[in-house]
């Protein structure tokens, strides 16, 4: 092997890699289009408005509320369309309970 043959190989490696990645992002981006489709039907307007709100403060919440939402629509949970009062209380359940934190001077 010589130093061309290494070369073409490191290429073509580079190329498959390319295209994998590239395979991997239209993956994604037809699975967040699902769910995005998924959620438009599941949430009203102003639920809708509320997951935007709470995606722009904290957007790893926002992803754990949608798998929430979605994996209950899945079992079969969630039948009917959540108005802003039913997703507020989803999401007060589904947020862990913050602790309260007291400092006491001696």
């Amino acid at each position: 092997m010589d130093a061309e043959d290494i070369k073409r190989k490191m290429i073509q490696q580079m190329q498959q890699d390319s295209q994998g990645q590239a395979e991997e992002e239209y993956m994604k981006a037809q699975i967040e289009a699902q769910k995005k489709a998924l959620l438009r039907q599941l949430l009203n307007s102003d639920a809708r408005e509320r997951l935007a709100r709470i995606r722009i403060a904290n957007p790893l919440n926002a992803e754990m509320i949608e798998n929430q939402i979605i994996g209950l629509y899945q079992m079969g949970r969630l039948t009917e369309q959540l108005d802003d009062k039913k997703f507020q209380l989803l999401v007060k359940n589904l947020m862990p309970k913050k602790r309260e934190i007291k400092i006491r001077r001696i």
